[in-house]
Formats: C-alpha cells, structure tokens, sequence
C-alpha cells in the first residue's frame, strides 16, 4: 500500500481488489485525463474474503467501508471503489465521506439500461452476481425502464486470472460470452479485471460493455467538477 503521504491531493483514489488494476486505470488516466493525478491501494484480502464466504460479510463491509473512508479523509477528490463484488459498500460510504465515493460498475449498468430489455450479465466470482444483478435492477428502476436479466457464471474461469494466465481468462470469457450474446440485447462484464473481453468481442451483434473506461469517465468528470460534484455523486 503507498505510504499515506503520497494519496494526499490525489485527484482521484482508486481500492482495488487485484493489482493488475492499477496499470488498467493508470493507461485510462493517461488517456482520458492526463492532468489528473490517480493514487492506488490494493487490497486482495477484501475480495479472498468474499470468495471465501460466498457473500459479503458485516465484518468485510466494516473492513471496506475503512479502507474507503481512510482514502476520502487522505485527501483525495474522489474515490472509486473498482472492485463490483464491494461496490454497494462504495455507494453506503458515500453517504458518510466528504468527497464522492463511487463503485466503478454503476456508469455501466446505467448505459446498460439505457441499451437494451434483455440484459445479460457476465461473471467469474460467484460473490459478485447478487451485487451486479441489484445494481442493474437500480440503475433500471432509476430511469423507469423494464428490463430481463439473465447471468452467466464462468467461474471455471477464475482459476486462470488467479494463476496468472490472463490470455486464457481473457479468451475463456470470450468464448463463452459469444456462445450466449444471442440470448440478450446488451452483455455487462460484471468484474473490471473482464474489461480486455470487450476488445475480443467486438463483433459480436450485440454490445459488450466492461466498466473500468465507462466508470473512469464517469470519475473524471467528478474529479474536474471542482466544489460542485458532490452533488452529482449517487
């Protein structure tokens, strides 16, 4: 974990669950927002833990909901919560922080919505599909918009993203996803570390949407929008 010295007047705060993230989000700030400055905090044991459970339990919530306040009270304009399993702890967190606290999967499951009735959602971490599945039911009822949902859980996948075999992962994902887009309208990738799936499958008939570009974005402004964001922040 950086040294607290350095999250101090970061504009943008980042928890993730895994380190590959951190390159992720360093190449979308080096896109996107190169003025801004990112700090990141990698905690692998918040998501073991869930995967251990099952579930995310009140003493994980109370561990995250830490981890995410420490970030807020270190100086930084906004705070982004990348991990999906975690992200309704981010949401509950924003109540309590002055400065916006944001999961990085709400931008998607908005545009989700807004692209289609069927709505197929992909995951690797079984912890992860109650959080998505009330995420996209919320971003749905927010706009007043019907929708059916249907999960795919790849979860024999996982075992290729822990062992480091990001290509197989990738590809695993892939190919599973193309056999069963044609049963929805718009595809979600439930977990950041999914989002190289998008790329892959870009030919598919419908879209393919990952969070951690949509969600940057979506940060980015907030962090740009100077005393007035907060009140934008869900």
């Amino acid at each position: 974990m950086p040294p607290s010295s350095q999250r101090h007047g970061a504009d943008i705060a980042f928890l993730h669950t895994a380190a590959i993230h951190i390159d992720t989000f360093d190449a979308l700030g080096r896109e996107i927002a190169p003025e801004l400055k990112l700090t990141h905090v990698v905690r692998e044991d918040l998501l073991a833990a869930a995967e251990k459970a099952g579930r995310v339990t009140p003493a994980l919530v109370l561990k995250t909901r830490e981890a995410l306040l420490a970030l807020a009270d270190g100086g930084a304009r906004v705070v982004v919560c990348t991990c999906s399993t975690l992200g309704a702890v981010a949401e509950a967190a924003n109540a309590e922080a002055a400065v916006p606290v944001l999961r990085i999967d709400r931008p998607m499951a908005d545009l989700a919505v807004l692209q289609g009735h069927r709505i197929g959602v992909a995951a690797c971490v079984p912890a992860t599909v109650p959080n998505t599945e009330a995420l996209i039911a919320e971003s749905a009822h927010a706009v007043g918009r019907d929708f059916e949902l249907e999960t795919f859980l790849f979860d024999d996948v996982w075992t290729a993203f822990r062992e480091g075999r990001l290509d197989d992962y990738y590809q695993g994902i892939a190919a599973r996803v193309a056999e069963v887009a044609g049963r929805v309208d718009v595809m979600v990738l439930a977990q950041a570390s999914m989002a190289p799936v998008a790329v892959l499958c870009h030919n598919l008939p419908v879209p393919v949407l990952a969070s951690p570009r949509i969600g940057f974005e979506a940060a980015a402004r907030l962090a740009r929008g100077g005393d007035t964001m907060r009140r934008n922040a869900r």
